[in-house]
């Protein structure tokens, strides 16, 4: 079975936040002063393995696993392991993860036994005063430790760093050069219009365009046909082992390829991270509905899924989404 959208798009890939919290308190993606959500209006992980039954059911080949920080939910090694077994029986082809890497030390071990075999690790700056300055509070040596543990259990590792202006927008090289020594694959992101932090989006906001301008007359990159499923266009350099990869919704649309939709912690169905329209399932599983009804209305989210994000970023224009990153998962 495929899962198309109304533009024919087809549809295989499931991002799931399974928690709005998180152990840091990153500038770009929440304020320092946060109010969570009450545990009772968050997913229950049964109730996030079973709208992945259904996803799985009709066509998602990868799911990852999102936040806030996925590692600080409780007993998410369960939930990760129940969908590891769905791999040998299903449409499931893989299970991901993207997370700050400050728990990683304890958990790569576990995340690998149950089928974790890659991960995004968020990561801004390898300068440790930059680091606590993002994080508000953040320990370097700590996502240090936990790349290195999931290098020692054979977890392929890629750096996802956010450009911020003044803040690291300079140091895109060290970046570069220190990925380089441990073969791990960056991408470069563009702040997104997402509701405003401690400071209004346009002025975190770095065109790529510009980044990859500067950095193409150091690297001399080659364009790569590599894919990984999701937006980014990747690069390679005869100066580098690694690829370098751009993710440019600001300067350089990339829906016509979109193939994935994601749900938040709450069980919002966001048919796209730029758009404030959502479904939302968690009332539906708390209630006396079948699965049959379930997919009905996953169908429904799909036939209405636009063709595009609407972000701008101006001093004028308040930021367009209004959730803030944690609640909608990365």
């Amino acid at each position: 079975m495929q899962l198309v959208d109304q533009f024919l798009r087809k549809i295989n890939y499931l991002r799931v936040s399974v928690t709005d919290r998180c152990d840091l308190r990153c500038v770009y993606c929440m304020k320092e002063k946060m109010n969570f959500l009450p545990k009772s209006d968050v997913l229950s992980l049964e109730e996030i393995e079973r709208l992945c039954d259904n996803f799985i059911d009709l066509g998602v080949e990868k799911i990852r696993l999102t936040g806030g920080e996925p590692l600080v939910r409780k007993n998410i090694i369960h939930l990760i392991k129940n969908l590891n077994k769905k791999k040998s029986l299903t449409n499931l082809k893989e299970i991901t993860l993207t997370t700050n890497g400050t728990l990683l030390k304890k958990y790569a071990k576990e995340l690998k036994d149950n089928g974790i075999n890659r991960i995004n690790v968020s990561l801004d700056t390898i300068v440790k005063e930059k680091f606590k300055e993002i994080t508000r509070f953040g320990n370097l040596d700590n996502v240090f430790e936990g790349i290195d543990e999931a290098l020692n259990n054979n977890i392929k590792v890629k750096i996802n760093t956010v450009v911020f202006k003044n803040f690291n927008e300079y140091q895109m090289t060290n970046l570069i050069n220190w990925a380089n020594s441990k073969l791990l694959d960056l991408t470069f992101i563009e702040v997104m219009p997402m509701s405003d932090t401690d400071m209004p989006r346009h002025m975190q906001f770095v065109s790529l365009d510009k980044i990859y301008k500067e950095l193409n007359g150091i690297y001399k990159f080659n364009q790569s046909d590599y894919q990984t499923g999701g937006p980014s266009n990747y690069y390679t350099s005869d100066k580098l082992n690694i690829k370098i990869g751009f993710i440019t919704p600001m300067s350089n649309n990339f829906c016509a390829t979109c193939n994935r939709v994601r749900i938040s912690s709450t069980g919002k169905l966001y048919m796209c991270l730029g758009q404030n329209d959502f479904v939302d399932f968690r009332e539906i599983l708390r209630s006396d509905r079948g699965d049959d009804f379930i997919k009905e209305k996953i169908r429904f989210a799909l036939s209405v899924k636009p063709k595009r994000h609407d972000f701008i970023i101006n001093s004028e224009t308040k930021p367009y989404i209004n959730r803030h990153m944690n609640e909608t998962g990365g």
